[in-house]
């Protein structure tokens, strides 16, 4: 004779519906989850802004154009030298602006300064080279910024190393206003690769090296016919 099948309490089948219902629930859920997708939305929230770009003088143009404003271009990088590597402007080209009443820069009102993106360079990193100037004087001026109207150069004690009008080419005029208390510098760096300029040398395959081994060399650079006041000293390693 079998023996009769124990019935489980009301609680138990309580418990059990409570289970399947959590279960239900979870499924739910998670597909709500995955079509809403409500991180999203907060992660835009925080995203950080973009830093505001230093204001830059304007990119090559012909020279017959009207006299521009600087903006977001960069700086005209002198092209085609051997042992620069130019960087690219970034940016538009300039907008047109009227001069108005503002005189040629003076020697006065501008400071021209060499820069370099270090002070010291490891065996194969090469120097990046750049000009900054700023309009010190009380009014507006304008200033020839083309690339025919700067010149980097790179000395060891009294040995000119490198320069870059040497083999430059095409060089073109650019005439700025400058902002009274304006300073603008360079959109992109040249690269000098340590070898040694010289007009007779400008194809050249096996220009000579500079040395190394903490060597000390200087750059100082002129722009407008303005030169700066400070060499930017650096040593290769």
């Amino acid at each position: 004779m079998s023996t009769p099948r124990r019935r489980h309490s009301p609680a138990v089948y309580r418990r059990r519906r409570l289970a399947v219902l959590l279960v239900l629930i979870v499924i739910v859920a998670g597909v709500w989850l995955l079509i809403a997708r409500p991180w999203q939305g907060k992660a835009d929230d925080t995203a950080p802004t973009d830093a505001v770009a230093q204001p830059l003088l304007p990119a090559v143009s012909d020279s017959t154009q009207p006299t521009p404003e600087p903006t977001d271009s960069g700086l005209p990088v002198p092209g085609a030298t051997p042992g620069a590597t130019p960087g690219a402007t970034t940016g538009t080209q300039p907008t047109p602006a009227p001069t108005g009443s503002a005189k040629p820069c003076s020697t006065d009102d501008i400071a021209v300064t060499a820069v370099t993106d270090k002070t010291a360079y490891a065996t194969g990193v090469d120097p990046k080279l750049s000009i900054e100037l700023t309009n010190n004087g009380k009014n507006p001026c304008t200033l020839n910024v083309g690339t025919s109207q700067q010149v980097f150069t790179i000395t060891s004690g009294d040995d000119t190393w490198w320069r870059s009008t040497d083999c430059q080419t095409e060089p073109s005029d650019m005439v700025v206003v400058l902002q009274a208390g304006q300073k603008v510098s360079s959109a992109q760096p040249i690269t000098w690769d340590r070898t040694r300029s010289s007009v007779a040398t400008c194809d050249a395959k096996n220009r000579p090296h500079a040395p190394g081994g903490g060597a000390t060399y200087r750059l100082s650079v002129t722009i407008g016919g303005i030169s700066s006041h400070d060499e930017a000293a650096f040593q290769l390693y």
